[in-house]
């Protein structure tokens, strides 16, 4: 009986693992997903301030709506692309873009402090 204990219990161990993997390349699929509806809708924004200061180059005050959703949009970015890389195990170093391996605390291209995933994503 002892044997097929073992074998019950790695497949078990085996179908969880798989199980793991593929939330991951779902939940990576997701991130991706949504950086692209970010960056194409900060185009279709930047289009918009365009047409808008070219109808009107004296209407401020929609147009700073407009950068700052643009500005919103940029720091929703970087923190799916953080969580992404997470995913992955690495960092991107914020001065030389860089990946470099999640337990290193500093770059070792540039030597600059690398994010922690505590810091605000301003």
């Amino acid at each position: 009986m002892g044997v097929f204990n073992k074998i019950g219990s790695a497949v078990s161990d085996a179908n969880r693992n798989l199980s793991e993997k593929s939330k991951n390349v779902s939940d990576t699929n997701n991130l991706k997903r949504k950086i692209t509806y970010e960056e194409e809708r900060i185009m279709e924004i930047f289009m918009e301030i365009g047409k808008i200061y070219y109808k009107t180059p004296d209407n401020v005050s929609e147009l700073k709506s407009l950068v700052d959703d643009i500005e919103t949009r940029k720091r929703r970015i970087k923190k799916m692309r953080f969580e992404l890389q997470s995913k992955k195990g690495f960092k991107t170093c914020p001065k030389c873009q860089a990946e470099v391996q999640e337990k290193f605390m500093f770059c070792g291209v540039c030597g600059a402090k690398l994010p922690s995933g505590d810091e605000d994503f301003d």
